[in-house]
């Protein structure tokens, strides 16, 4: 069995606080496969604050060194493709065929069409014509805490992570606890590409922690993916002005 009970925070790979073990299920077999960490609260905190700081820096990067972080993650993304997969069927249940072509795939195919867009993309431009004096400027947002599904997990981290690396962005992700071990793969194809030391936090955690996240006010963009009710509930949450 895999243990992947360290979550990832400001650079290091750290033991939760408090132990919380949880196992991970191979739904093809009904056998426990891996035993990861649920995070709490201190978790969490620390993973946020470790994206505040490292916002404080790496929103002012610039374009083209935020290529170049894109472009070592494809290479290195596609090395360990073959592990990504491997990673996803187990996690998952998926065939290897499909986990290999499609699941995996949609990761590297985002990474790559993301830095298309970034290439292409102006930051700046003029307002237009009848304004020439005045400029459209696109800043990063700030803290952005990914939640994702377990049933595309690849696809939907990719969407949500690339295009954070992509404007300058820190990132917590949260990932479901079903399909934990694509994102820890992630992480490691992320830090072998090099990112800058707390860009990147990513916890695993269970509801109250996940609140937590979802609501602090040093997150400056939630985005997530899941269930109606869970969705509904942290729309109510961001409504009402808790976050």
């Amino acid at each position: 069995m895999l243990d992947k009970k360290k979550f990832y925070i400001n650079g290091e790979w750290v033991s939760p606080k408090k132990s919380n073990d949880f196992k991970v299920t191979d739904p093809s077999t009904e056998e426990e496969c891996a035993v990861i960490s649920l995070g709490g609260v201190e978790d969490v905190n620390d993973a946020v604050s470790a994206a505040t700081k490292a916002f404080e820096t790496w929103a002012f990067s610039t374009k083209e060194e935020r290529l170049k972080y894109l472009e070592a993650l494809y290479v290195v993304y596609k090395k360990r493709w073959a592990e990504m997969a491997k990673a996803i069927t187990l996690e998952m249940g998926a065939p290897i065929d499909f986990s290999t072509q499609l699941q995996a795939g949609t990761g590297a195919s985002h990474i790559k069409s993301y830095i298309k867009v970034l290439k292409e993309y102006t930051f700046e431009a003029k307002l237009g014509e009848h304004a020439l004096n005045n400029n459209i400027l696109h800043e990063p947002k700030g803290v952005c805490a990914l939640i994702t599904p377990w049933n595309w997990p690849m696809n939907q981290t990719c969407l949500k992570v690339i295009p954070a690396i992509a404007v300058g962005c820190s990132v917590v992700i949260k990932p479901a606890t079903q399909t934990p071990m694509s994102a820890v793969k992630l992480v490691e194809i992320l830090e072998q590409a090099g990112l800058p030391k707390g860009w990147a936090q990513a916890v695993v955690c269970g509801r109250e922690a996940g609140e937590l996240l979802a609501t602090s006010p040093k997150v400056n963009f939630l985005t997530f993916i899941g269930s109606g009710s869970v969705g509904w509930y942290l729309n109510s949450k961001v409504a009402n002005g808790t976050r």
